[in-house]
């Protein structure tokens, strides 16, 4: 019997690898996408999204299930609970995907496994894990959830300093934390964080040398304990909110000796049209290097990714060729 060939294997059906289904199935190529859980990533927990162009407000779970039922209708075959765990180049240039026991086989794979947020492993973080509890991950997203009340930033690096700016644009009060007595981010972003805080009557707060040892409330975010790691002194800091910036880690250790990764585990690429260092297989979303991690940036890595599919099945040696400027 033989092997069904597919023209293209998608690894994640997060936005990035649906937005790229969407294409490549409308294009009548035999698509399959494989995930390793349900369809969506971290969109799922997400229970308000008010940045995604053309749509005033929606929840993550529905804006997948909308996206998930447009590719399957046009033909993209989509299966959950399969992880994949290695790939293999062939000879005839081919690619073989293992999902444990199983394998396939495509003429080109698009790598879409998406990133997950570093956690802080504190009680309560789970509980109240999405900004309508009260715990974020992302000040882009959902900084204007929580205009005009007071939340807590945890974080010493760019992304940190960067959102809790953002973030005081719209709360009330922010206090942010670091467990250091100085700053990570680069100069500039902490030179204006430190001019925004010094501000008369700033609304930006600064604690140094502080942790949090556990997030608390009923139902939402009422408190959160803070420890100072040189006196040890423990309080409980009232506040309506926490936004959790200690960095991304991406979902890619499958991967590793296969295509090239950055130190931090992201996935190299030309940003122009997303090619990896392997001939045929593609990258969209948050695994990749240089990526914006939003909604739509990553809708938009998939489109590109599953468009540039075409110039490589027309010309297999366009892959070496220069990004034209």
């Amino acid at each position: 019997m033989n092997e069904i060939v597919y023209d293209v294997i998608i690894v994640g059906a997060g936005p990035a690898g649906l937005a790229a289904a969407l294409y490549t199935s409308r294009d009548r190529l035999k698509t399959l996408m494989l995930e390793k859980l349900a369809p969506g990533g971290q969109i799922n927990t997400t229970d308000r999204i008010e940045n995604y162009p053309g749509i005033e407000r929606i929840d993550g779970p529905t804006l997948i299930e909308q996206m998930q039922k447009q590719v399957v209708n046009f033909g993209a075959e989509i299966k959950s609970g399969s992880e994949v765990t290695k790939l293999e180049k062939l000879k005839n240039g081919n690619i073989t995907v293992y999902c444990d026991k199983d394998k396939c086989t495509a003429r080109a794979v698009i790598l879409a496994p998406g990133s997950s947020y570093r956690k802080l492993g504190v009680p309560g973080e789970e509980e109240f894990r999405n900004a309508g509890a009260g715990v974020s991950y992302c000040g882009t997203c959902d900084a204007p959830f929580f205009k005009g009340k007071h939340v807590v930033s945890i974080g010493g690096g760019n992304t940190a300093v960067e959102e809790t700016l953002h973030i005081a644009k719209y709360a009330g009060k922010v206090t942010m934390i670091h467990r250091r007595d100085e700053f990570r981010a680069s100069k500039v972003l902490v030179e204006e964080l430190l001019a925004k805080a010094n501000e008369p009557k700033s609304n930006l707060i600064i604690k140094y040398n502080t942790i949090a040892t556990a997030i608390q409330g009923k139902d939402k975010v009422q408190s959160v304990r803070l420890k100072n790691v040189k006196s040890n002194k423990e309080e409980d800091y009232s506040c309506d909110g926490v936004f959790i910036f200690v960095g991304m880690e991406p979902n890619t250790d499958f991967l590793k000796g296969f295509v090239e990764l950055t130190k931090r585990g992201f996935i190299k690429c030309d940003c122009a049209y997303l090619r990896t260092s392997v001939p045929g297989v593609f990258v969209a979303g948050d695994c990749r290097a240089g990526a914006a991690m939003q909604l739509a940036t990553a809708v938009g890595d998939g489109v590109l990714a599953a468009m540039m599919l075409k110039e490589y099945y027309r010309n297999p040696a366009w892959w070496k060729e220069p990004v034209k400027t």
